[in-house]
């Protein structure tokens, strides 16, 4: 029967081969001297890199690491589910696999959290991002905040520490287009904060390329909030009032004064009518898309292997889990 640790560190790892025998040798040295017990959570989210036989090897050499490989590649935020799912920690921090948040500053987590908060975030005082990075997570975070009307700040990353009473709400969510961040703010527990240099990645290069940002820019954008049907609502409503408008004033202009030289002007009515009824359609595809992907209930993500804990690698199940 496996113990409860005090403390598990989930990492979702995608694209850092070259990042995690430093990263385990760091946690490993940080959590020697703070906890009597932890564990380790490597969530291998199918990285192109081939890095399981080097997490299988560091699951063998490190009594705390355990690693947990997806069926396929299901993105960031399911390989922090996973990883919340299997943590058995009172307490589960949540951190990235190259290295730009630091292993030191766990022990401020922890101590801020045993101040009485249920999680606590970590700000990024200093980016190590590119500047089209940093401009366009500004870009980002002030459109969310003209269509939430909240105020979201963009310095606050994945490094945090949560009490197992928030890992288990958090876990009652059953959205596929989610975000971390924002089902931690949806949940409204007591938060807590500190604040933090933000370092160069270790190895490697981000796997977040321009269009998988966008991507998940627009999943963020979806499961915040249903704004844009609103909008749509709206402006169909504005050019219903002004064709009533148009019609009156050509209805007055037939009779009253001369006949109208061109038909130019109604052209680029319905040309601007109909891209804007294409583009409301498609706002609304969307969101009947993913109302399609809930109610075909397939898994969030699905567990190829795992290893660690002193089990054997081919003696664990391979198993989906919603």
């Amino acid at each position: 029967m496996m113990t409860t640790p005090e403390l598990s560190v989930v990492v979702p790892s995608y694209g850092c081969l070259g990042c995690l025998e430093e990263l385990c040798a760091r946690l490993d040295s940080v959590l020697r001297s703070l906890v009597p017990s932890f564990e380790i959570v490597i969530v291998d989210d199918r990285s192109p890199d081939n890095s399981w036989p080097l997490t299988a090897s560091l699951a063998s050499r490190y009594a705390s690491v355990r690693g947990i490989r997806l069926s396929r590649n299901f993105g960031q935020q399911m390989a922090i589910t996973a990883g919340l799912e299997s943590a058995r920690g009172q307490y589960v921090v949540v951190m990235d696999c190259d290295l730009q948040d630091p292993p030191e500053r766990i022990p401020d987590l922890l101590e801020e959290i045993k101040k009485g908060y249920d999680l606590v975030l970590a700000r990024r005082m200093e980016r190590s991002h590119s500047a089209f990075r940093r401009a366009s997570a500004n870009l980002y975070f002030r459109i969310m905040r003209t269509l939430t009307g909240e105020s979201v700040d963009g310095s606050y990353g994945t490094f945090s520490i949560l009490s197992r009473k928030v890992v288990d709400a958090f876990l009652r969510f059953g959205e596929r287009e989610r975000h971390y961040l924002f089902i931690l703010r949806w949940l409204g527990f007591r938060c807590g904060t500190i604040e933090y240099a933000h370092g160069d990645r270790y190895a490697g290069n981000s796997a977040y390329s321009l269009s998988r940002l966008i991507k998940h820019a627009l999943g963020g954008v979806f499961f915040q909030t249903s704004v844009f049907l609103t909008w749509i609502i709206y402006a169909g409503l504005f050019f219903t009032a002004l064709s009533f408008v148009g019609g009156c004033f050509f209805i007055y202009r037939h009779f009253v004064m001369t006949a109208l030289p061109g038909w130019t002007s109604l052209f680029v009515a319905i040309l601007f009518s109909t891209g804007l009824v294409l583009a409301s359609i498609g706002t609304v595809g969307l969101y009947i898309a993913r109302i399609f992907e809930i109610a075909k209930d397939r898994p969030m993500y699905v567990v190829d292997t795992e290893c660690g804990c002193g089990e054997s690698e081919d003696h664990l199940p391979i198993e989906g889990r919603v």
